[in-house]
């Protein structure tokens, strides 16, 4: 990641692409500024889009690791239709980092724009929901185009879930959960 965070600030905070295995930097500045039991995962998809299910698939891969605070996963998604209800059940004091699919440039998939600010879920849908976040992390599973449902649809199993499991390894080193 070069320097210690350079991170922006808040709404329009700087969204920084990394690679999976410089994600272990983005969570190492987390784990230092905040303790386990203080972080809350939104991981938001569905499990009825391969392109989508990257949150769920993260979600429940966070709870096999041993994070406590997990909401989105396979059995139990945070999804379009649950968003707003899900987050209800953040502890206020919580720290959110919150997890997301997205849609980009054919030389961004496979790569992570992470940011110490919101993510906007389903904007690559056309859909408005609440921003999400204090730190946020959205994967470029697949090529932005015309028809984004259709792309989701489509995007690769094998390519979400390596994603997924980047996300959740680089998590679990941070925090001194790698078993």
């Amino acid at each position: 990641m070069g320097n210690d965070a350079g991170f922006g600030k808040g709404e329009s905070a700087e969204k920084i692409k990394l690679s999976g295995e410089q994600l272990i930097s983005f969570f190492s500045n987390i784990s230092q500024q905040y303790s386990l039991e203080q972080i809350t995962f939104i991981c938001i998809g569905t499990d009825r889009s391969t392109g989508d299910a990257l949150g769920p698939l993260t979600g429940s891969r966070l709870l096999e690791y041993g994070f406590p605070n997990v909401i989105g996963t396979l059995p139990d998604p945070c999804d379009a239709c649950n968003l707003v209800t899900k987050l209800q059940d953040v502890q206020a004091e919580n720290i959110v980092i919150a997890i997301d699919a997205c849609l980009g440039q054919p030389s961004s998939v496979n790569s992570y724009f992470v940011s110490e600010g919101p993510l906007h879920p389903a904007q690559s849908v056309g859909r408005q929901l609440p921003s999400v976040g204090h730190f946020s992390i959205a994967a470029v599973v697949n090529i932005q185009g015309p028809k984004p449902y259709w792309t989701l649809q489509v995007t690769s199993l094998h390519l979400v879930m390596n994603m997924a499991e980047e996300i959740a390894h680089a998590a679990a080193c941070a925090f001194g959960l790698n078993t």
